[in-house]
């Protein structure tokens, strides 16, 4: 190909089809560039670096169907249109390996590491004679966290958790250099621990060369040192390796209330929650994906979230594809008390059979430019105070205080004591009540059943799945298994 190629490798071969005698077929863009070219301004290096963001936040991948599917197999949320387009499926447990919901996602998943990798190539061979050492390093560690938040979204669902068998079973393809032309496809899986170290190895570097911060509103939507630090807490927990998960935290945790980042940007919950959905920009967004109205840069077509989680009416603006379920966690009245602010994006529509709950979190009607989070503090929190626990098998002081921090902003009349966690475990039936009650609808729950290897009840018709299941992690896309003679099937 003559012009600056992105290219997954699932992909690839419709690509190379596409390709036959493009100099009389197709004559030249001025918007695109020779390969020798992309790299050759700063102005060009910082667009490419951008466009790997872009890939990230498409609506197939982090800017919609991952949160999405991850919420969808929980035990919070119901089906209300078993429409196969908006992944009823994956909902049911049942895809399969023509499914367009996995094909889609997994396609996305590796289209957006392969121009990683094709970004850190160019950058080595052109651009960090262009844009300087400094520079250099800060780029190339933003996409290092890109690959590795990619692989570690692959992994949740095609692959078995960590600790089931110490990562041991078949993990993915790990790419790490650029797909460019047809004879690449062909890759054995690693194993679930390879890819964890690799995941680790990007963070990890990431870190250590990624500036402590930015200006402006870039410190949400571009990833910093804390952006590295804050995803390593999420890796160890679901790695179950809970004394490097506390190590991370502790980074960019205070000892003590009010907890804030002790260096990089000053993170540190919100106040009032309704405002990390409203101006997206306050210091508790530890790193979130813009969305605007220009075409293109909102998710697309029913990839939307507000879309599944809203009604069409009632004050929704969406579709309802997905609603609330009254007997999930919102049935617990105990911990998530009818004073808590959380309820307020509870939205109630219809009565008798026809009542419906809602979650209105995301709310901007088309196109849908509600900004996604991919991480906040509240989150960091609330790891650091599992990883202690799980660490220890003892409730300390301080994991008391970080799980009063985040329920306190939304419930300050319940306050949690020493007497109420007469044990270990019901402290982190707490903490899992919290996750469930903090990030709803914000794609956290697929991660957080599996990596405790535990099974998805059934719910809504769905049927429960345990970790040896057929379902518990799905099948690898058709295409891929077609393209890559060496991929095997879950």
């Amino acid at each position: 190909m003559k012009n600056k190629l992105i290219i997954s490798s699932l992909a690839l071969a419709a690509l190379l089809t596409s390709c036959r005698d493009e100099n009389k077929l197709y004559p030249e863009n001025p918007t695109s560039f020779l390969d020798n070219q992309v790299f050759a301004t700063a102005s060009r290096i910082q667009s490419q670096l951008l466009g790997v963001y872009g890939s990230f936040k498409h609506g197939n991948q982090h800017g919609g169907r991952y949160i999405i599917y991850n919420d969808i197999r929980g035990e919070d949320i119901l089906s209300q249109t078993s429409n196969l387009v908006t992944a009823a499926d994956i909902f049911a447990q049942n895809p399969t390996n023509s499914s367009n919901s996995i094909t889609n996602f997994w396609t996305q998943s590796y289209y957006t590491i392969n121009n990683v990798n094709l970004f850190i190539e160019g950058m080595d061979t052109q651009g960090k004679a262009v844009v300087g050492d400094a520079l250099y390093k800060n780029y190339v560690a933003e996409v290092k966290v890109i690959r590795a938040l990619s692989y570690y979204g692959l992994l949740q669902f095609f692959a078995k958790p960590y600790a089931d068998g110490a990562g041991s079973k078949p993990g993915l393809p790990l790419r790490l250099t650029a797909v460019k032309g047809a004879g690449s496809s062909q890759l054995a899986r690693s194993t679930v621990g390879e890819v964890y170290a690799q995941i680790l190895k990007d963070l990890n570097e990431a870190e250590a060369d990624l500036p402590l911060n930015y200006s402006g509103t870039s410190n949400v939507t571009r990833i910093h040192r804390n952006t590295a630090i804050a995803l390593k807490t999420r890796v160890y927990l679901s790695m179950q390796k809970y004394t490097e998960a506390v190590a991370e935290a502790n980074k960019i945790v205070s000892a003590a209330a009010p907890f804030t980042a002790t260096s990089g940007v000053a993170n540190r919950l919100e106040p009032n929650i309704a405002n990390v959905f409203s101006s997206y920009t306050t210091a508790e967004s530890i790193f979130s994906l813009p969305m605007t109205a220009t075409a293109g840069d909102f998710p697309g077509t029913q990839n939307q979230i507000a879309y599944y989680w809203t009604p069409a009416t009632g004050g929704g603006v969406g579709n309802g594809e997905y609603s609330l379920n009254p007997a999930g966690i919102l049935a617990n009245t105990t911990q998530f008390t009818a004073a808590d602010k959380r309820r307020e994006f509870v939205l109630s529509t219809g009565s008798g059979s026809s009542a419906r709950l809602w979650n209105m979190k995301f709310k901007a009607p088309s196109p849908y430019t509600d900004w996604v989070p991919v991480i906040r503090y509240a989150e960091v929190l609330l790891n650091l105070a599992e990883a202690k626990v799980r660490a220890s098998n003892a409730v300390d002081a301080q994991a008391i205080a970080l799980l009063n921090a985040v329920h306190g902003r939304s419930d300050a009349a319940k306050v949690f004591t020493a007497a109420d966690f007469p044990t270990a475990a019901d402290f982190l039936t707490a903490v899992d009540n919290e996750r469930r009650m903090e990030f709803m609808g914000e794609g956290h729950r697929t991660r957080d059943i599996t990596r405790l290897l535990k099974p998805f009840p059934a719910h809504g018709g769905a049927p429960a799945k345990a970790l040896n299941d057929v379902g518990y992690i799905w099948p690898i896309p058709a295409a891929e298994l077609s393209l890559n003679p060496a991929m095997t099937d879950n």
